[in-house]
């Protein structure tokens, strides 16, 4: 596996040697539940405009949220801000290198700890993801897919692949994701590509199909998430705060679910309402 990353791996830029914790940490948080190709340039802009965490906290969260763009689910781009914040304050503007102190970190899950811990230090912790979840699935346990998981038994699972040497546990862990995003892929797997296929239980078992329960499938279209989307569209396309009615062209076939999707979007901080009664992205305006 270690071998077979050496040669395939993409040449992303928060992988290479000069790659700061901070870099990592902002990649892992942008790649949440959003392709590679949309994350690689904004993350570059991001890092050539806050190359250390005290920069991005010294910037509104309006500002923020303009930068956050159309990567999707802009809370993320709240937390990284909050993140950022205290960093800058309580840890010397480094990003934290143990899983531990990653935690207490606002926003920051087990997920995103461990990835951090193990890409940006070489430090030896599972890393579990989507990816991962499906090579564990199918090399090891002879299944088409994970199911629904389960976070002691899918890091129990990785914890026991890994390498006792903390830097070649952290490329192991790097080489999993990557063979799960590459080559065992969800609906096109490249068996023939794989570097464990001799070794594989699915491949053995004959490539059995899936029988557990189905995952619904995540639409965007017509949903809240859409809505709430166009609403900040306005906000992050004018520097000036905007009354009511600039956002009420925004789906104006069901005004009620349309306010419902701002009164979310406040609750949330990623909105908010100035004195004199117009809404703006917060931060920009007090």
């Amino acid at each position: 596996m270690i071998d077979w990353f050496g040669r395939a791996r993409r040449d992303l830029p928060w992988r290479r040697a000069d790659c700061t914790g901070w870099g990592v940490l902002v990649s892992e948080i942008m790649l949440q539940q959003t392709p590679v190709a949309r994350v690689e340039p904004i993350w570059r802009e991001w890092l050539d405009r806050w190359p250390v965490p005290s920069a991005l906290a010294a910037s509104s969260q309006g500002e923020v949220l303009r930068a956050w763009g159309k990567l999707g689910y802009p809370r993320r781009a709240l937390r990284l801000h909050a993140a950022a914040t205290v960093i800058a304050t309580e840890h010397g503007d480094v990003v934290p290198a143990d899983v531990d102190t990653l935690l207490t970190l606002p926003g920051i899950g087990a997920y995103t700890a461990r990835a951090v811990a193990a890409f940006a230090y070489a430090k030896r912790a599972p890393v579990v993801d989507t990816n991962v979840r499906r090579v564990v699935a199918r090399a090891v346990h002879g299944e088409a897919e994970a199911g629904p998981p389960s976070t002691t038994r899918d890091l129990a699972d990785v914890e026991a692949m890994l390498p006792a040497a903390e830097a070649e546990a952290a490329r192991f862990s790097a080489a999993l994701m990557e063979l799960g995003a590459l080559v065992c892929t969800a609906r096109a797997p490249r068996c023939a590509d794989c570097p464990v296929y001799d070794g594989c239980a699915w491949q053995r078992a004959g490539r059995p199909a899936y029988t557990g329960p189905v995952k619904a499938t995540q639409r965007y279209a017509g949903t809240d998430r859409q809505i709430r989307g166009l609403l900040l569209d306005v906000l992050r396309d004018t520097p000036e705060p905007v009354w009511k009615d600039s956002l009420d062209v925004v789906w104006p076939e069901d005004p009620g679910r349309r306010d419902r999707c701002l009164g979310s979007l406040l609750e949330d901080g990623l909105v908010e309402q100035i004195p004199d009664g117009r809404f703006a992205l917060p931060g920009e305006h007090r």
